[in-house]
């Protein structure tokens, strides 16, 4: 499989928003380890998350970007399976059956956008918000493998490795996407000292990936879970910046760990945030993908696309 496309002028890609947290805070469903794919069983659920997706797909619709559709398998890797009780067979089948789903969803609405892209997550073997830096580049590697594979064999379009916060995790995942074949963007998280919680500033990470993968360096990185607040600072100047494609931010600057735990949808400020995104846009014309993470909704994607277009497009 060819790798992700490059940039091309005024073709904006828009992810989805914090599907976990509005699925929970403002639908009422239970996330079980924070994992969606238990979800696909619970009639009620999907037709909620149905919704969801459909309301992301209206949005690119309107202000003329190109979805890219993931994340009902962010905790599809086997450490997190066996905490819910699947076998890898049943895992397997799960991380599929959400991908068909997006594919579901986005079908009629291929009339209306040129390009929908759908894709596989990854999440981190351990908890996001924990240092997780016992695991080795092999290791993670080794690891990964298994929903990599089942990505390959659904025919996602890419994958996104999000939340990872340590350089030897990463670098292990974008070998294994590079061995099966799959484009790959890894969205780094930043703590309130603009850094990664494992210590690295993004620019470091960035560098130290690239330069131990080789030719398996990933096509793109990004951050995500981090509100502008946090992860602005963390943009210096250098050649590397050019490697950043994608912002995802939280709704609001409070502690992550809170906004996934605080038994409500925390929205912060959806025009405020749509604004700050449009100047980051404009100030990092190669940055192109654009979405949300904890807390956001639709409301904030037409927010931060709407002000995407008018500042940089």
């Amino acid at each position: 499989m060819a790798g992700f496309a490059p940039q091309q002028p005024g073709v904006f890609y828009l992810t989805e928003g914090g599907q976990e947290t509005e699925i929970q805070y403002r639908h009422g469903h239970d996330l079980p380890e924070f994992a969606m794919y238990p979800l696909l069983d619970n009639p009620a659920a999907m037709a909620d998350l149905k919704a969801m997706y459909s309301r992301v797909l209206d949005v690119a619709a309107e202000h003329g970007f190109v979805p890219m559709l993931s994340g009902l398998d962010y905790r599809g890797s086997p450490d997190w399976g066996d905490k819910l009780g699947y076998s890898r067979e049943g895992l397997a089948d799960a991380v599929a059956r959400g991908i068909g789903f997006l594919r579901d969803v986005a079908a009629p609405y291929r009339g209306q956008i040129s390009d929908i892209l759908i894709g596989g997550q990854v999440g981190p073997r351990g908890d996001a918000y924990s240092l997780n830096r016992t695991i080795t580049a092999d290791e993670a590697e080794e690891y990964h493998s298994f929903q990599l594979e089942v990505h390959k064999r659904a025919g996602v379009d890419f994958v996104w490795a999000a939340t990872f916060n340590n350089i030897p995790e990463a670098l292990g995942v974008a070998r294994a996407a590079a061995r099966t074949g799959l484009p790959l963007g890894i969205s780094f998280m930043l703590d309130g000292d603009h850094r990664l919680k494992s210590g690295p500033s993004l620019k470091e990470a960035i560098e130290a990936v690239d330069a131990q993968a080789g030719d398996a360096r990933p096509d793109f990185y990004g951050i995500n879970c981090s509100h502008p607040i946090e992860f602005e600072p963390a943009l210096e100047p250098g050649d590397w910046i050019a490697r950043v494609r994608s912002l995802r931010p939280n709704a609001s600057a409070k502690d992550k760990i809170e906004l996934c735990t605080i038994g409500h949808l925390e929205e912060g400020d959806p025009v405020d945030l749509g604004q700050r995104i449009g100047a980051l846009a404009r100030r990092y014309p190669h940055m192109d993908m654009f979405g949300g993470c904890c807390g956001t909704r639709a409301t904030h994607l037409d927010q931060i696309a709407r002000n995407v277009r008018e500042m940089a497009g």
